[in-house]
Order: structure tokens, then sequence, then C-alpha cells
């Protein structure tokens, strides 16, 4: 057994302090609403034995939110241990953060210069996604807000016990708000609504936690006994992108006035942050000039300042210098709010600021002032941050990337080429390869379009094309701070990419030189399945090679952008076989990329689950191959785990410095470390396989959409208003056509966790029985490879929240005994085989080796069977009213159904 670790026990005592207190308050409001049965049966203050399995929609509710209360109070019992561990053991005994990074930056030999020259590099850059995952409305996360900010005053001794009864109140309040208030989205929601959601992070979250990671940063820094002004002078090591606007990929509600608006938006929520930065910065600058002469930068800048804003009578000169003439300081301040003002109330005003460089200039020269006086102490505390968020967020806020289908571009080019009368009589669809590339080799050497202007083409051809030009319009008007990649999903062959220089070059936004086309953004190819993956080096070869994507790339850092999926790469292969063909097609379109010079750019298309990519983000950041990392990387942040991350600035905080300080580390080691070869590359290509033909033979095998389709609440979730995007890319009832996430979506519900961990059982049985050295082989590997520790790990997390007896109960809703009991019976016999080998290859049980897991999801479990089988009858009753035609039957029952879904998505804390 693991010894007993006091700070662990202590966290443990304090969330189950915490909940009761929850618990207690939530039960006194439902009593006092006259639900004292319902009172009576929440978990963790009354009994969940002996509730029943009916369906009953007030208990949902109940238990939804019990789950909310759980989810807030392991979050606070998190930080709070964490912050014990640093007073008991000093900062560096938190895993991931700035001085355990340091540390191990220092470990590598890196002088203080060497170590600014890796820091330099470092962008990560969070992509937030609106996939349907995100199961709560809007209201109910201000709601959590309001109560976590309850439960960190609760826990003040100070307090006298009036006030202490004051915020019983408050909470109560805050929970009966809770309770009337309707969890489930009854319509679906909006793009806007979606993007609202993500304006709201990156305009009242995101800044404050880039700033403290930042200051984190400096502290470590100066306790490693560095120089604080080298980190000072560092640019953002963060910035964001979205895909919220810009994704169409099987998105018909993403239209080109949608991207505008979104476009739009993200301006005016950066022009906000600017403004209200200027606001704290004057507050924050009363310097008076009768303590100090004013510096001739200062007076310089005003005069500049003035001079702009003079033609402007939108802008009250008189009045800002006649109140601040004692304050000049604040003067110049508020003559830049003017321009920010104007900027959001007037962008076509020449006085106007409409770039972030200029603002920077200015607070530059600001600086430069202060330092004049001596207040170089309010240039550190306030100008440097300010100047770094300035960066990050420019007049953007985050950076828009254009994702789309190549098959949808295909279909735009035939269009295109049909209306021009160049498709010889046969669609694009029937030209071979080289027949379509001796095409569009031809037309990129031309500058002119297919269309005259106002020409329409097809459906697709006129979508992409309107896209495209509310993107040159844009750029025009804005420059390309905000705009990010035109992303190819399912990228199958260079022509995919080729396709997107003739689609931009139709739309104008190309660029035409004397040494011929030139695309002013990154064309970003997006490897999905296990195929693809394979095929991925040699597509960016040719692609590289190609003149245009030359004149593309940015001539003083050459970057390549590429995506990897981990969604439908696990949904085509398995667990196993999708993370080795990740890392083994990372490793060579790095070396692709270095042979031409490029520096690579790994997107990498992670989800919440483990089965679509998930893991601790320091584990992913050890497991990457080695060279595949020069410092940027993006990832998406999707769904639910945007609100898990980031909800509490405490939390933001935490899993920004940990994307940071991870990456710098992880960067550190793929420029100086030698990179060695993974020992068991041969044991991973047959391991690999094996699960692939495993899981492959799993779905592949007759019947298997029967049984999947009656064994999970797929339907249901079809039906779900959870996200703006559809399900299915085309509509069709398909494994193929089926989105990963409603995919993982409905194996997290009934508890299989399948894509998380199927395959990987049979391919490491087969491995020790037909090669007992290899086997152990991998064992010993196992501590000292990141990446198979990071694969197996995650792994075993998804077997262990699976649950074989709920298996079994949702499993009995399939209608056919054969088909039933042939595919169950092999997912158990996987199920256990998988167990089992994974506790002989980390030689002790999960329990033992991963106790803060394992109490997370054993206290979780009680309350999570009553919701399970409540489920399944209702998933029955649903299904019996459809299947009898009585379709406003299934309709009145639609509510109860979503209520189930989203109190176990609050349960299991995940969703797709």
């Amino acid at each position: 057994m693991i010894p007993t670790n006091p700070l662990r026990e202590h966290g443990f005592r304090l969330l189950e302090d915490e909940l009761k207190f929850l618990m207690d308050a939530f039960a006194n409001v439902l009593r006092r609403l006259g639900e004292p049965a319902l009172a009576e049966k929440l978990p963790w203050a009354g009994k969940c034995e002996g509730i029943g399995d009916s369906p009953d929609r007030a208990l949902g509710q109940a238990y939804s939110i019990a789950f909310q209360m759980l989810n807030i109070v392991e979050e606070r019992a998190a930080a709070q241990v964490r912050r014990l561990r640093e007073k008991d053991k000093g900062p560096q005994a938190e895993k991931g953060l700035w001085p355990d990074n340091l540390r191990e930056m220092q470990a590598l030999g890196l002088s203080q210069e060497e170590l600014i020259d890796v820091l330099r590099e470092v962008l990560v850059e969070p992509v937030l996604t609106a996939h349907p995952t995100e199961a709560k409305r809007e209201t109910v996360r201000e709601l959590h807000l309001e109560i976590y900010s309850l439960m960190n005053r609760h826990e003040n001794p100070a307090y006298t016990p009036r006030e202490q009864a004051r915020l019983q109140t408050h909470l109560e309040t805050r929970l009966e708000n809770l309770w009337r208030t309707g969890e489930i989205h009854v319509t679906r929601p909006t793009i806007d609504a979606e993007l609202q959601n993500a304006l709201h992070y990156l305009r009242e979250v995101f800044p404050e936690a880039l700033s403290r990671a930042h200051t984190h940063l400096r502290e470590a820094w100066i306790s490693a006994g560095y120089d604080a002004a080298s980190v000072d002078s560092l640019p953002p090591l963060l910035r964001f992108g979205t895909w919220i606007g810009g994704d169409r990929d099987g998105h018909p509600f993403v239209t080109s006035e949608v991207t505008e608006k979104s476009l739009s938006s993200l301006r005016a929520n950066a022009l906000r942050i600017q403004r209200r930065s200027l606001e704290a910065l004057a507050f924050q600058s009363p310097l008076s000039s009768l303590f100090q002469k004013t510096p001739q930068a200062l007076e310089a800048l005003i005069e500049r300042l003035t001079t702009s804003l003079q033609a402007e009578p939108a802008v009250d000169l008189a009045y800002i210098l006649e109140r601040n003439k004692e304050e000049p300081w604040r003067a110049a301040i508020y003559l830049m709010r003017a321009k920010i003002v104007l900027a959001t109330d007037k962008p076509d005003s020449p006085a106007a600021y409409t770039e972030a460089p200029q603002l920077d200039a200015d607070l530059m020269a600001y600086a430069e002032s202060l330092e004049a006086v001596g207040a170089s102490t309010l240039v550190q505390e306030f100008i440097v941050p300010f100047r770094r968020q300035l960066l990050a967020f420019g007049f953007h806020s985050a950076i828009l990337d254009i994702r789309q289908n190549s098959a949808f571009h295909e279909k735009a080019l035939d269009q295109l080429m049909g209306t021009a009368g160049l498709l010889g009589g046969r669609p694009l669809s029937e030209w071979s390869l080289s027949e379509k590339r001796a095409f569009l080799e031809k037309e990129l050497l031309s500058p002119r379009p297919f269309l005259a202007p106002g020409m329409k083409a097809g459906p697709e051809a006129d979508t992409v094309l309107a896209c495209f030009r509310v993107v040159a319009t844009h750029l025009a008007k804005y420059g390309p701070a905000g705009l990010g990649a035109l992303i190819v999903s399912m990228t199958k062959n260079v022509e995919d990419l080729l396709t997107v220089y003739i689609l931009a070059r139709e739309a104008g936004l190309t660029e035409w030189s004397a040494e011929g086309l030139r695309c002013p953004l990154p064309v970003t190819p997006l490897f999905e399945t296990m195929d693809d993956l394979e095929a991925g080096p040699g597509i960016v070869e040719e692609f590289l090679s190609h003149d245009v994507t030359k004149r593309s790339l940015k001539k003083d850092k050459k970057t390549f952008q590429m995506m990897v999926g981990y969604s439908d790469s696990n949904k085509d292969c398995g667990i196993l076989a999708s993370q080795w063909a990740l890392h083994r097609a990372q490793t060579a379109l790095a070396s692709t990329c270095a042979a031409h010079g490029v520096n690579p750019v790994f997107f990498h298309g992670r989800g919440g689950t483990v089965g679509r990519g998930a893991g601790p983000t320091h584990w992913f950041m050890e497991a990457l191959p080695q060279g595949s990392l020069g410092g940027w990387l993006r990832m998406t942040e999707q769904g639910e785990t945007i609100a898990q991350k980031y909800a509490h600035l405490g939390s933001a905080v935490y899993n920004t410095e940990l994307l940071m300080a991870s990456a710098a580390a992880a960067t550190a080691r793929h420029r100086h470390a030698k990179g060695e070869p993974l020992a068991i590359h041969s044991t991973m290509d047959r391991l690999a396989a094996w699960s692939r033909d495993a899981y492959r033979g799993l779905l592949h095998a007759p019947d298997f959409m029967r049984f999947y389709r009656a064994a999970t609440p797929i339907d249901a979730l079809e039906h779900a208003r959870i996200g703006s995007r559809p399900s299915r890319r085309t509509g069709q009832a398909t494994l193929d056509d089926l989105r990963a996430i409603p995919w993982v979506f409905s194996w997290t519900q009934s508890r299989f966790y399948l894509p998380g961990w199927f395959g990987a059982g049979s391919a490491l049985e087969k491995l020790r029985s037909e090669d007992t050295a290899a086997f152990e082989e991998l064992r010993t590997q196992l501590r000292g490879s990141p990446f198979l520790r990071y694969v197996l790990t995650n792994i075993e997390s998804s077997l262990v929240s699976a649950n074989p007896d709920l298996m079994r109960l949702y499993a009995s809703l399939v209608p056919d005994d054969m088909v039933r009991e042939t595919f169950l019976g092999t997912i158990l016999a996987e199920y256990t085989r998988t167990r089992e080998l994974l506790e002989d290859i980390f030689q002790g049980t999960f329990a033992d080796r991963r106790p803060r897991l394992a109490y997370t999801l054993d206290i979780r479990e009680e309350p999570l069977r009553v919701l399970h089988h409540q489920q399944v009858n209702l998933l029955r009753e649903w299904r019996a009213c459809l299947a009898a035609g009585e379709n406003e039957g299934a309709e009145a029952m639609l509510p109860d159904m979503l209520i189930s879904v989203n109190a176990l998505a609050s349960g299991l804390r995940t969703t797709g």
C-alpha cells in the first residue's frame, strides 16, 4: 500500500466538510420550497438507496445541482492542497508550474541567456471551440461563480456569527436560483451565444490569468538567482485563438455573415479590454506636476495625442486637458482612451487607433516619461503587464481560424469550373489526381479569377467565396493580427491544399507579385484518420516544395502549421493505435519541415476526454515526440473543458501557468536535450496494429450499429440542444458520418468509456503471450518513457471510469438477445483483459497508485448509479413512444431526457 499522505488526507476531509455544508444548505432550500422528501434523498447528505428507477425530473435536477456543488468543492480543495504543499515543501513541489519546470530546464545545463532564448520562442495558443459538449447555460455558470466566491468568504475565520449567517442566506438564495433555473437548452444555442461565452473568458478571465502567470514566472526567475529585467522584456508566452464563427466543417449555420460578426465582436471585445486597462492605468498614475517636473517625453506625447484628436468633434479635448491640468500623466492616458473609444464608436475616424502597435508605441513613450522621473516601479508594476496583455490580445481578442472540409472545397471548385466552362463534360470528382494537379498548377500561374463580378456558381462555391471575401475585407482594413489559418479538415492529398489557393484567389484573398501568387494566411492541413496521418509527411513534403507555398511562408521566421486530430483518429482505429500514429506522424512531419528549413507548428485537436486526446497538460507536453516542438504550439480547448479549467480565476491562473511552464520545459528539452528514439518502437508498431485490428473488428462486425444505437443514448443526444452544430456531418445515420464528439459522449453516458480503452487489452495480451521479452521490456520502459506512461495512464483512467454493471444495464436496452450477448460479451471480456494487463504492467492496483482519482470516482458512484437506472428506464419509455408512432408523447419526454443527460454529464464531469 502507498503510505498515507497527510496533505491528501487533509484535502479529502476538507472536501467532505465543504460538501456537507453545501448539501445541508441545499436541503434547507428544498424543504423551504415544499420538497422535504427530495431533501432527504440528496447525495452525501441523505440516502440514495431505495429511491427507485422511475424517471424523476425533480430528482435529476437536484442531483445535477449536487454534482455541480461537488465539482466546485473539488476545485477549491485542490487549490487549498496546492497552497499547503507549497508552504510545506516549497514552490518546486507543485509539478508542472514555473519553479518545477525552471529547475528541470536548469538541469539541462542551460545558462540564463540560453533560458531566455528558449522563453522567447515559447508561444502556447489555446483555441476556444464550441463543439456540442457544453451542457450548461451561461446563467448557471454565473451562479456557480457566485457560489464559489461565497464559499471563499465562508472559510474566513474572522467573520462573526452574524456575518456567517448572512453568507448562509446569500448561499441558499443562489442555490434556490439554481433550482428554479432551467439548466437545459430548450432551444439549440446560437453561434452568437457560444461566441459571447468565449468573449466572457477572453475579457474577464484570461487577461488577469496571463498577467499572474507571468508574475509567477518572474518570482520563480528571481528565486533561481536570475536578473528580473531579462524576463520583464519577454513577449507574452500565451495568446488565444477561436473557431467560433469560423469553423464551418459540417456546420451549415456558420455563414459569411456569422464570420463577419465574429470578427467584429472579437475586435469590439478587445477594444473593451484595452479601454479598461487604460482606465486602470489612469487610476494608478496620479502623479502630480506639483511634485515632479513634467518630463519632455510626456509633453511631447501629450502634444502628439492632442494634435491627432483636434479634428475630431466627438472628443472634448478641453475637458480632458483642463480636468487633468495638474496630473499630466493622467491627461496622456485619457487622451489614449479617447482614441480607443473612437476605434470602437467611430472606427473610420482618422483620430482613432486602427491597430494595437499604435497604442503600444504611445505606452512606450509613456513608460519613458515615468522612467525620466524615477518611477521605474510604476513601469514594472503597470506598464510591463499592460504591454504584454496588449501584445497577447491586441485589437482582436483571439485569432479566428477558418475551417472547412476538403470535400466541400472540391464541390466549390467543381461549381466554379462548371460555371466557367472548364470541366470538359466530367465532374471534378471523376478527374484523376494527376489531371486535377495539372489543372491546379496551370491556374496557379494566373492571377485572373474564373468568374466576372457578381456571378454565382453554386451553393458550395458561393459559401466558400463569401467567407473568404469577408476575411479579405477584414485583412485589408485591420491587417492580419486577428486572422488565423485556413484549415482543411480531412486533408487527403496535396491537391486539397492547392485548391484553397485557387478559392482564395477567386475571392481576392491572395496577392500577386512579380514572383507570382502568394497567400497572406497559412493554409493548414488537418490529418485526422490513421491513413491521413501516415500520408501526412508526403503531403507536407509536396506542399512545402510548391512555389506558392514558398512565397506564402513568412520570410523572417518560417513556420508551417499542421493540425493533427485526436478525435477522429481514435474513432477510426482506437486509442492505442491512434496515439502511436499521432506520435509517429509528428516525428515524421517535424523531420519533413526541418528538411525544408521550416519550423513545425503543431495544432493539437484535443477534446475533453481520453478518447479525444485529453490528459494532464504537463504529461501531454512531456510525451510530445522529440523535435516536434520549436516553442509554438496550438491546442483546442473544447466544450466543458473551458469552464472546468478557467471558470474561476484561481484555477484559470493555475491552468494558464501549467500550459506556459510545461511548454517552456518541453521546448528546452527539444532544443537542448539529446533525442533518443523510443526504445520499444517496433513493439509499439505491433501493439498499435493488434489493437487497431481488435477495435475495428468490433466496430465493423455485423449488427454493431444495432447494438451501439440501442445500448447507448446516442439517439437522445442527437435530439439534445447542447451545441449549435449538428452531430452528423451530412445527416446520414452511419458510423462514418457521426462526429467523434457524440460518439464519445454516448459511450461516456452509458459508462462503457469504450473509445478510451478498447483494443489495448487484446494487443497487450498478444504481446505477453507471443513475446515475453518484449512485454518485460515494455514494463521496464514505462517509468522512463513519458509517451508510454502518458498513453497507458490515460487508458487506465478511462477503464476505471467504466462500470461493467452499468454496461450490462444499458445493454439490456438492446432488443435482440443474440446481438446483445455477442457484443456485450466481447466488450466485457476486453474490459477484464485490459484491466488485468494494466495491473500487471503497472505492478499494482489503480487505487493504490492513484488514490486521489480513485476517491473522486468513488464518491460519485452511488448517486450516479441512481441516475443511470432512471435514464435507462427513460430511454426505454421514450423509444417505445417513438416506435408506436406517439411522437407527441416522445416530444413531451424530451425535457426529462435532457435533464438526465445533463445530470450525468455533471456527475461524470465529462461529455465528449
